[in-house]
């Protein structure tokens, strides 16, 4: 795609500006409407959260079920790929409950102990977040049963003989469990939580709204056709488009006067390597790799992985689900195989036997 006036903005003055994002609170002691999150491109409110209609609508009936009953929410796994907003509807649970909230991940937590600290420390009806729950130690989730299911917890003091076993009741609260394998959660433990959610990709038009949305917040002069332009290429998830925003931002700033238009969009997600499909280098890496090198698949993942020199696992959580969805790559008992799609993008030719394993 021909970029327009770039060799002018190639040569435009260069000024830095320093802007500071707080991270986010791992929880909410106020409990009041007047308490902020520190990020200010999270919603706050269900009213306020674009997209995942048919989430949003259940889940806005099961809050003002248990508001209406003066009940805790019943525990709630999100699930999907990374990015489309499940750490924002924990805490949005949170504020429309009018309740706190403690956030935790999985992999944090590695003895029973840790847990049953974060869970006698709960308040009433406080939302306990934990994100990629699937990765918490087998013990800790038998911990969980009875925390999920009772509201209580065994904890054992002392060793051998001296071993005493302490029965403590804990407040009601809610588990909100996000991951991005609900397949790895035994049945036993999924069964448990009350609420299950599904997060799927955005359209182009509700990112462009979340877009346009961040860059009020962010006082960013933005033209609708930058805004289209930069939800194109965000690969259906609000993550990448904000952070797209704010690099997108950063080059407006220096080469044209702070406005985002789709000149300066063009520009930037070129400098950026990001191309019009919304793939990045890495994305061309992989596809490159089980063409190039293994014939176009199948190919394993752990082969795969070391060929291009990523973790098995961020290739299945962060690469792979989009390049799955616009039908570049297929997945088989045998292995990651290219498509035909595929192989036209990067302009090599096609052979027939990949067809024939595809089948």
């Amino acid at each position: 795609m021909k970029k327009k006036n770039i060799e002018n903005l190639e040569n435009e003055n260069y000024e830095q500006e320093n802007i500071e994002y707080s991270a986010i609170s791992t929880e909410n002691p106020d409990r009041s409407d007047k308490n902020e999150f520190e990020n200010p491109l999270r919603p706050r409110f269900l009213h306020d959260y674009i997209g995942q209609k048919k989430v949003k609508e259940n889940l806005s009936v099961f809050i003002n079920a248990a508001k209406i009953r003066g009940e805790t929410l019943d525990h709630v796994l999100l699930y999907g790929p990374p990015g489309l907003g499940k750490t924002t509807l924990s805490m949005i649970i949170a504020a429309e409950m009018g309740v706190g909230i403690k956030i935790t991940s999985g992999p944090a937590i590695s003895h029973a102990g840790d847990l049953s600290s974060i869970l006698t420390n709960l308040g009433a009806g406080d939302v306990l977040f934990m994100d990629e729950i699937h990765r918490i130690p087998r013990v800790v989730e038998e911990i969980l049963y009875p925390a999920m299911e009772d509201f209580s917890i065994d904890v054992v003091i002392g060793k051998g003989q001296m071993a005493n076993s302490i029965h403590l009741p804990l407040e009601k609260f809610t588990l909100v469990g996000a991951t991005t394998r609900a397949g790895q959660l035994g049945a036993p433990f999924r069964d448990r939580f009350g609420v299950v959610l599904r997060l799927d990709m955005y359209s182009q038009e509700e990112l462009e709204q979340i877009i346009i949305r961040s860059a009020s917040i962010l006082d960013i002069k933005t033209t609708k056709e930058g805004a289209e332009e930069i939800a194109r290429r965000s690969r259906g998830t609000p993550r990448i488009a904000n952070r797209l925003l704010k690099r997108v931002r950063d080059f407006a700033q220096v080469k044209n006067n702070g406005e985002i238009n789709l000149d300066i969009v063009n520009y930037a997600l070129e400098r950026l390597e990001v191309d019009e499909l919304g793939l990045e280098a890495n994305d061309r890496r992989i596809l490159e790799a089980i063409i190039k090198f293994y014939g176009g698949g199948p190919v394993g993942i752990e082969t795969l992985a070391a060929a291009v020199g990523e973790e098995a696992v961020t290739i299945e959580d962060i690469y792979e689900p989009y390049l799955l969805k616009i039908g570049f790559l297929a997945r088989t008992t045998r292995g990651r195989i290219a498509t035909k799609l595929a192989y036209s993008y990067l302009g090599i030719e096609y052979h027939k036997k990949v067809e024939q394993l595809t089948i």
